[in-house]
């Protein structure tokens, strides 16, 4: 008798581990439900690419196509409400139950809320959904000035979106520096001075305590710096895993549900990954970490073995006419030692050393440059024996070339993702040992779609 698997969420993890069931099981049944319109899509774009057409095809993770050839149904605008794990049986908010064999739940994660004195205005906005971007987009289109709460990724990519269409933006954060979580303080520093240099105002250490207006926005008033009027607010400060389906009694939660190495929750046969899915006390809200939880679970649910490893957290940043890749450990007080090199212009490395090993990277300049930086990191190579002092970053990166020896891998300079020949593709039916040079002409990049020669070679 066929399974029916049951995928809760619209997002990366719920194609990725559909796409896995599929390859295992052609029999069974295959349905994801998501409260969105929309077909799954690639939720990075909505900062990214704001000004974009968001409706059209290229924002889809697959197209309808892929669905129907691999017999995948697909339930947008259909929001589940209720599990009971117990019965196999899931809820949709229009009363009907479902019956499922194997259940993954990746309701992703849902913007942390402002709570502050007339953020319930209108003109106060976040930005998770497809549909709350279209209607930050039509608000702002006849408005001038916007606030950006939240110096992060996504709020510094937003504000490049709105500085391209002639807006004025003000990016306002509570920290004393932008990106803290994936930069040190220099690179801090250097990327706010781009972003003041081509127009934007860049507030840090902000308190803000209030928003003005009435019906409608005016201002924000920051503690010591008074009221910044503006007639729009976007804020991204963090994420909360959606767990608002799950009965905790049942399901063990902690921020998010709780997991193993195989992605399964306290319950048997309910998996959980993605920005829902909590693993050895973490929630990585990591694109990539999505995508290969997704994959684990889908593979597990039709009785596989296959555990899931940590990725790297990484991030590629292309805003403000700059380009900044940061992976790994950058914390420096958790590190032994640090190696950094700067010409004096926009270009900036710095490579973060723990028992002698390169275990993390910030790198501004040409993200292309940074791929060997990625494989020295992931590839652990030792660094036994080289005299770090005062050696320069090129200089050890010459010694790591010397002792990396292997098949070459190429990384995705738009999106970072790591081609190794040792592993293939086995999703797209690559077999390991497969040569990048060997990849067939229309392969393309699983994570964000580019084509082969968007990849550079990891020297």
């Amino acid at each position: 008798m066929s399974k029916n698997y049951i995928i809760i969420g619209g997002g990366v993890a719920a194609v990725t581990a559909a796409k896995a069931i599929r390859k295992q099981d052609p029999e069974g049944t295959i349905k994801i439900y998501g409260k969105e319109k929309s077909l799954p899509y690639n939720r990075i774009k909505l900062s990214k690419e704001l000004y974009s057409n968001l409706v059209s095809e290229d924002v889809l993770i697959k197209k309808d196509k892929w669905y129907e050839k691999n017999n995948i149904q697909v339930f947008t605008d259909t929001k589940i409400i209720g599990v009971d794990a117990m019965a196999h049986t899931v809820r949709t908010i229009n009363g009907e139950q479902i019956a499922f064999d194997k259940l993954l739940i990746c309701t992703g994660s849902n913007n942390r809320k402002l709570s502050l004195d007339g953020a319930e205005q209108k003109g106060v906005f976040s930005i998770r959904e497809l549909s709350e971007a279209e209607d930050f987009k039509a608000y702002i289109e006849n408005k001038k000035h916007v606030v950006i709460i939240g110096g992060g990724v996504q709020g510094i990519e937003t504000a490049w979106s709105l500085i391209k269409e002639g807006k004025i933006v003000t990016i306002v954060e509570s920290c004393p520096s932008l990106m803290g979580r994936q930069l040190d303080e220099r690179t801090s520093v250097l990327l706010k001075n781009k972003i003041e240099e081509i127009g934007a105002e860049v507030i840090l250490n902000a308190e803000i305590e209030r928003f003005s207006g009435g019906n409608e926005v005016t201002g924000v008033m920051i503690k010591d710096n008074g009221l910044i009027s503006c007639d729009s607010v976007l804020y991204s400060i963090g994420v909360i895993p959606n767990i608002e389906i799950i009965d905790s009694d049942k399901i063990k939660v902690n921020r998010g549900i709780l997991v193993d190495d195989q992605m399964k929750t306290s319950v048997e046969d309910v998996y959980a990954a993605g920005d829902v899915a909590e693993f050895q006390g973490e929630v990585t809200g990591l694109w990539g970490s999505a995508m290969e939880q997704g994959t684990v679970a889908g593979t597990n649910m039709v009785n596989g073995n296959t555990a899931y490893k940590k990725i790297l957290p990484a991030t590629i940043f292309h805003a403000f006419e700059i380009e900044l890749f940061s992976i790994g450990l950058v914390d420096e007080s958790r590190c032994d030692n640090t190696i950094t090199e700067e010409d004096g212009s926009l270009k900036y490395v710095k490579l973060f050393i723990k028992d002698n090993r390169i275990v993390g990277i910030i790198a501004l300049g040409d993200v292309s440059k940074s791929a060997p930086y990625t494989q020295a990191i992931e590839n652990q190579i030792s660094l036994e024996g080289i005299d770090l002092d005062g050696i320069s970053v090129s200089r050890l990166m010459d010694e790591i070339n010397i002792r990396n020896n292997g098949m070459k891998k190429y990384m995705c300079i738009p999106c970072g993702y790591i081609y190794d020949p040792k592993k293939g593709d086995p999703d797209e039916d690559i077999e390991p040992g497969t040569l990048f040079e060997e990849l067939p002409d229309d392969w393309v990049c699983p994570v964000c779609g580019k084509e082969k020669d968007r990849f550079a070679e990891l020297k």
